[in-house]
């Protein structure tokens, strides 16, 4: 396999994965613009099987949007909507409890919810939904707020990031989702999404969030107009802030859906791409527990094939996803426990399910 590697160009990267040695950002590029996505998937899965072994995780999870009223309209998000207009809409805090309510029978562990940059929303109400879902479901862990939405109620709050998350902690918060990033190139958010959080205080609010006990995840929205020289400041800003804070449990390599956006015009991402920008995340992100085959995504049975190309994670069973849907995904909304286990076992892959901290919960045979 050394002499394949070899010829595929990658035989230096190769010694570096086998020792343990950080890539460089040459290194990464070079791993983007090869068409050798076999060569790739061998050295990701070298540092898979080092990190998590055979294991794949899942949870059982629900997702809630609360609303998708939102001042920034980035032209990639079919998502967010202006107040007022066609399929705009914001959930009360009894609308969220009841949400909740209905899947009471089923054994979620974790509440996913976030929503847009709304113009008019109190402060106290962030606070109700998270006690109000406290309150139906005690024990569930609630992973809520974008590192975008966490800024945005710190200027609600009138307090600084910390602050304003300590009072979301007390409130119920117990972790942050990683969603907002998109990429971190500020001709990438000039040209896409310059009314939202500058990629430098995305970064900002997401160790301020680990300093203060909160862990996040850590995504980046690929397919569109970024180059692969973006593609990689964006992952080596985020080894920086694990290097400094260590708090990001997962990456997420997100693809771009292009139906019903301002970017209509660009074609989805092709199956090498998907597995390629998994594969380069396992391998640059050596700091980064975890990385994330997101079958909302890319379909389950992609994510499925990238668990061979450095994925350990293939999130979980979601209930009702709307963001990527709106955008046209042709997924499921919600998947089973059952299948998310038929698929992992098919992969040759261990089973785990999880709680959002990765503490198993069962560990199915292989």
């Amino acid at each position: 396999m050394r002499k394949y590697i070899e010829q595929a160009g990658f035989g230096t990267i190769l010694d570096k994965v086998e020792s343990g040695e950080r890539l460089s950002e040459q290194d990464g590029l070079k791993l983007y613009n090869s068409p050798d996505i076999l060569a790739l998937g061998y050295l990701a899965n070298i540092v898979r099987n080092r990190k998590n072994g055979d294991n794949t995780y899942f949870i059982y999870n629900q997702h809630i949007n609360y609303s998708n009223i939102c001042t920034n309209l980035c032209k990639f998000c079919a998502f967010g909507k202006e107040k007022g207009a066609d399929k705009a809409y914001e959930m009360s805090v009894e609308e969220v409890k009841q949400k909740v309510r209905d899947r009471l029978a089923e054994p979620i562990t974790e509440i996913h919810m976030v929503g847009g940059i709304h113009p008019d929303l109190p402060f106290s109400y962030y606070l109700e939904l998270l006690r109000g879902i406290k309150e139906v479901r005690p024990e569930v862990h609630i992973q809520a707020f974008t590192c975008v939405e966490i800024a945005h109620l710190a200027r609600l709050a009138e307090k600084s990031v910390g602050e304003t998350l300590e009072i979301l902690k007390e409130n119920g918060l117990g972790s942050m989702p990683g969603g907002g990033a998109e990429v971190f190139s500020l001709r990438i958010r000039n040209l896409t999404c310059g009314d939202k959080l500058p990629g430098t205080q995305w970064i900002d609010v997401a160790k301020t969030a680990h300093r203060h006990g909160l862990h996040t995840n850590a995504t980046m929205l690929y397919g569109h107009i970024e180059t692969m020289e973006e593609r990689i400041e964006h992952l080596s800003a985020l080894r920086a802030a694990q290097d400094e804070t260590g708090g990001f449990l997962a990456f997420i390599p997100l693809a771009f859906h292009p139906k019903n956006t301002e970017l209509s015009h660009i074609s989805r991402s092709t199956g090498i791409d998907d597995l390629k920008n998994v594969a380069v995340s396992r391998l640059f992100l050596d700091n980064f527990p975890h990385i994330k085959a997101y079958w909302v995504m890319i379909g389950p049975k992609l994510a499925q094939l990238a668990l061979s190309f450095g994925a350990d994670d293939m999130d979980g069973t979601v209930k009702e996803e709307i963001i990527t849907h709106m955008a046209g995904a042709d997924t499921e909304q919600a998947i089973g426990s059952n299948t998310l286990v038929k698929l992992i076992r098919e992969a040759g892959r261990r089973p785990i399910e999880r709680d959002t901290l990765y503490n198993v919960i069962c560990a199915y045979d292989a």
